[in-house]
């Protein structure tokens, strides 16, 4: 009595009491006793208590829910009875109180099927008792019609912690007693207030997809009464859940196709296509439309292939999916994308034409179908382009609103490309166009012109440029000419520019292209200078342009670089942000790459200048100036240099150009290496050097290695890991780099063991391991020679056994791989020679690497890093075969039968086994899988687990002598 007064008195305190820190206090304690054993008999009690408040019944019968679904295992096996008794008094009782709390005593019985087996309920299994208890008490069918619509929803509910044998039992026991739930739903079609919810609790069973032939449905009482109330005030809700189960029943694969659903399709199509007049009936509530619109576009998606025959019923479907394509609220036309994407699938892609044999058979019918669609496409290209148009008070949306409407031009954009695939480029431009030409003429209203239809057309133009040819020469020039006379109005400008941008190797290839290229940069410089918005546009844009036309600019470059310069240094209006600044050194740089090599380097110079000068003015004022800026003030510039590095791709320039801005960078180095955020510019800036320079980077390479080598022993900033991991990528396999390399690992390696010592150390500095693993993986890859016989590739190993369990996903991740890698090795011809030295290693580590492997398998981890450590776990078996086997089988013996049963840790090992023995581990993941479920299942089934293989405290150090 003590706890349930406590349990109601937090409940007060959590719903009532003014202060938060009380409220607070009052959340944890429920939260923590909702975890306790007391937390069953409290709750159950409470609940039957009739002082109870609706807060207190809410909150008890949530616990006893959540105690069935995780932790049924805490009761004896003997309790499961009066259990399942007190649950189904309390259906009883609550058959007219709170619905909230009726629906979570129906989960807890469901749950609680789900985890006892048929023959252990009793009474014929959960279906043959809930049919008898709803005879003796018709009074309380409602209630019982809760369960038995939750019971197939709970097969897929994997917050209950049943085993994966268990559930799938479950699954077959339903499937097995299909009719006598069908039955018992029929029966409840005579009462007419239960017919709604014997037809939601249909919907719910259909899910299961239990093969019910489709000629019974056809004719089945609930199909029919479904159908029937589609046009009901009261059950259409319920009867559109049912037909678009029943869709979705229809369309399930089986050897068959849909031969063997016809009968049933045969009723569901013209009911369904009945309701098309409700579609434009403007006194229909907008949520009854959506309804509908919902089953016309299930049927659209489940009947794809049907419709892409051509035939002249399915033409119908289309006729109507139209209809909802049209309709003006975006949410209800949207509903039909996804069935225009798969249709242009299907009508376009081979796949679908294969079982017709010869090229010319499936040409002509591929050329057939596209025909009979070409007109339904055209529609649509007309009416989804309209719902691009900015609204009139865009301006004046929330952030979120404003992202929504972005969201709605991307997926119209999508619906245009498909639709583009089907009538092709031009076709499809030639209607946007005469859009663009109508809102030009249409919309002028005295002087003023509307600018929103123009830029919707133009939007739309640009969304399908990939699939206008670049001989396309009627339409493109004109829109072309269009351009530079349009208003500059901030968003059409912006939209102006990414169209520019868009249609860039069309300006670049077509005959009359190249006499536009002065507009279209006079427009680009118009969108630096507007707003920052659409000066990121016009850098965009400009980058494409010089991407695509490089060879066609290099005689402009004097009026670029003018550009380039002043949109560096902010003159002339100009709003290009430091971002957006990135894209026009890049742009710059891709055109200096189109000239000959002494005009190259000469250009190469003067790009750099702008990033150059306040970099080196900063350093003219001595060293306390150069540590007290703030970063971004430095990494601006020098983020500029690294996209020249990357873009010219001219490697001896590059060279030439770090030789001699090593020593601005050195006095970077060498005065901010405390800054993480500047090292990370100028290590990304050093690393796109190195890999466009290559060989070339001469001295510059040993004097950048002996830099970063030595800032790192002080500062362990994880980009110079980063840095020396692209340079093994380059330099790995190179003979003459080898002294330099080792020297270069070795540290690197060493100081980062250092480091990381304990898990604690990988949680508080996954960057370091993350990147740390990385570079030890590519020396697997490029400098194997290098890494096994050194003396840290002991400790590296022994370092990621500690680390392997960091929740950190990258750190983890990049352990797994390296850990990997090494199990791996023999895969390759020039890992073999390396065998010896690393079974050395793994040898004497290998118990306790399998251990920690399985613990991070069975809850160490979290479940979405299973893939990553199922892989390296059967790597391992297939590196070591029986002696792996060993490692698991005494690993896995520590796991006690109450977590896991012999049948399943058997199946495990057996994957293992199979890996050994040479099978390929791709399908091997599966047993991995259900014993990290099995051990998952709940909180106190992970911690056994875990208690037992204790991953933490295989400390790999004592094995140190023996290797």
């Amino acid at each position: 009595m003590a706890l349930e007064n406590i349990v109601k008195e937090a409940l007060n305190a959590l719903y009532h009491h003014p202060d938060d820190a009380v409220r607070s206090q009052a959340d944890q304690w429920l939260q923590e006793f909702q975890r306790t054993i007391d937390a069953w008999q409290v709750s159950d009690n409470l609940l039957h208590d009739a002082s109870s408040n609706v807060e207190t019944l809410i909150f008890c019968s949530q616990t006893l829910r959540s105690k069935v679904q995780r932790d049924f295992e805490e009761l004896p096996s003997e309790a499961f009875r009066s259990l399942r008794d007190s649950l189904n008094n309390l259906l009883k009782t609550f058959h007219k109180g709170p619905p909230k709390v009726r629906t979570q005593i129906s989960l807890a019985v469901a749950a609680l099927a789900v985890q006892v087996p048929a023959e252990d309920w009793g009474d014929g299994g959960i279906m043959n008792w809930l049919r008898d208890e709803m005879n003796l008490h018709p009074d309380i069918v409602p209630s019982f019609l809760e369960l038995l619509r939750v019971l197939p929803e709970e097969v897929f509910n994997y917050k209950i912690a049943a085993r994966p044998d268990r559930r799938r039992k479950f699954e077959n026991e339903l499937a097995s007693t299909m009719d006598v739930s069908l039955g018992i739903l029929t029966a409840c079609l005579n009462i007419p207030e239960l017919k709604e919810q014997a037809l939601e609790a249909f919907a719910s069973w259909l899910r299961l997809r239990h093969r019910i032939p489709a000629s019974v449905l056809a004719t089945h009482p609930l199909v029919l009464t479904a159908l029937s109330s589609l046009t009901s005030d009261v059950l259409s809700e319920a009867a559109v859940n049912v037909i678009s189960e029943l869709i979705h029943y229809t369309s399930a694969r089986n050897t068959d196709g849909f031969s063997v659903q016809m009968p049933l399709i045969q009723v569901l199509v013209p009911q369904v296509m009945n309701l098309k007049p409700q579609l434009r009936d403007s006194s229909k509530d907008e949520e009854d439309v959506k309804a509908i619109a919902r089953l016309f576009a299930d049927m659209g998606d489940s009947y794809v292939e049907l419709i892409a025959t051509g035939s002249d019923e399915s033409m119908l479907i289309v006729h109507a999916l139209l209809e909802v394509s049209a309709h003006p609220e975006y949410d209800i036309a949207s509903m039909t994308f996804n069935f225009w994407h798969n249709l242009q699938i299907c009508l376009i892609e081979r796949e679908s034409y294969l079982s017709l044999g010869n090229d010319s058979l499936i040409e002509a019918e591929r050329n057939r179908r596209v025909q009979v669609f070409r007109s339904s496409y055209e529609s649509l290209v007309s009416l989804v382009s309209c719902k691009v148009q900015y609204p009139q008070d865009y301006s004046q949306l929330s952030k979120e609103d404003q992202k929504d409407f972005k969201q709605t031009r991307y997926a119209v954009a999508d619906v245009l490309i498909d639709a583009a695939l089907v009538l092709g480029g031009e076709s499809t431009l030639k209607i946007l166009y005469m859009k663009l030409v109508e809102a030009l003429s249409g919309h002028q209203n005295g002087d003023m012109m509307d600018w929103r239809p123009s830029e919707a057309a133009l939007y739309c133009i640009r969304a399908i440029s990939d699939l206008v040819p670049f001989t396309e020469a009627e339409v493109m020039p004109q829109i072309m000419s269009l351009l530079p006379k349009l208003p500059h109005q901030s968003l059409l400008l912006q939209t102006v520019c990414l169209t520019v941008g868009a249609y860039s190797k069309w300006i670049d290839g077509a005959p009359s292209g190249l006499s536009f290229l002065p507009s279209v940069i006079d427009i680009l410089v118009s969108g630096m200078s507007m707003s920052e918005d659409s000066a990121a546009a016009a850098s965009l844009a400009f980058r494409h342009i010089c991407v695509d036309c490089g060879k066609k600019l290099c005689g402009s470059l004097d009026g670029l670089f003018q550009i380039y310069q002043r949109a560096m240094t902010g003159e002339g209006c100009f709003k290009v942000a430091a971002q957006d600044s990135l894209l026009l050194v890049e742009a710059l740089s891709i055109v200096i790459t189109e000239l000959p090599p002494d005009q190259a380097k000469k250009a190469l110079e003067a790009l750099c200048i702008p990033a150059v000068a306040p970099l080196q003015e900063v350093i003219n004022q001595g060293a306390l100036v150069l540590g007290q800026k703030p970063a971004r003030e430095i990494t601006n510039h020098i983020d500029r240099l690294a996209n020249i590095f990357r873009y010219v791709n001219n490697p001896e320039a590059v060279a030439d150009a770090i030789q001699r801005l090593w020593p601005l960078f050195k006095a970077i180095f060498d005065i901010r290496a405390w800054d993480m955020r500047t090292m990370e510019s100028l290590c990304r800036a050093c690393k796109h050097a190195v890999r466009t320079s290559k060989r070339f980077m001469g001295v510059t390479i040993g004097a950048m290695l002996e830099e970063i080598q030595g800032l790192y022993k002080q500062h362990h900033q994880p980009c110079f890991l980063y840095l020396s991991s692209e340079v093994i990528k380059i330099f790995g396999s190179d003979p003459s780099c080898a002294d330099y390399l080792k020297v270069l690992i070795e540290s690197l390696f060493s100081n980062t063991a250092c480091l990381l010592t304990k898990i604690q150390d990988f949680t508080s500095r996954p960057d370091i391991a993350d990147d740390c693993f990385l570079l030890a993986s590519r020396c697997i890859r490029y400098c194997p020679h290098l890494l096994f016989p050194s003396p840290v590739f002991p400790s590296l190993v022994e370092c990621s056994m500690i680390g392997i369990t960091v929740q950190h996903r990258e750190a983890s991740n990049s352990i797994l791989s390296f850990l990997s890698d090494i199990f791996d090795l023999g895969k390759s011809t020039h890992g073999q020679q390396f065998l010896p030295m690393r079974d050395t290693v793994i040898l004497p580590r290998g118990p306790s690497i399998t251990r920690i492997l399985i613990a991070s398998s069975t809850g160490a981890l979290p479940s979405s890093r299973l893939e990553t450590v199922a892989y390296a776990l059967l790597s391992l078996s297939r590196a070591y075969g029986g002696k792996a086997l060993e490692w698991a089988k005494e690993s896995v013996s520590l796991i006690p039968v109450s977590a896991a049963t012999e049948l399943e840790k058997s199946r495990f090992l057996q994957a293992l086994s199979d890996a050994a023995s040479g099978m390929d581990i791709k399908g091997l993941t599966i047993p991995i899988e259900e014993l990290s479920e099995v051990c998952r299942r709940n909180r106190t089934v992970q911690e056994i687990v875990q208690e037992a293989l204790r991953p933490l405290e295989l400390n790999p150090v004592y094995i140190s002598s023996s290797s």
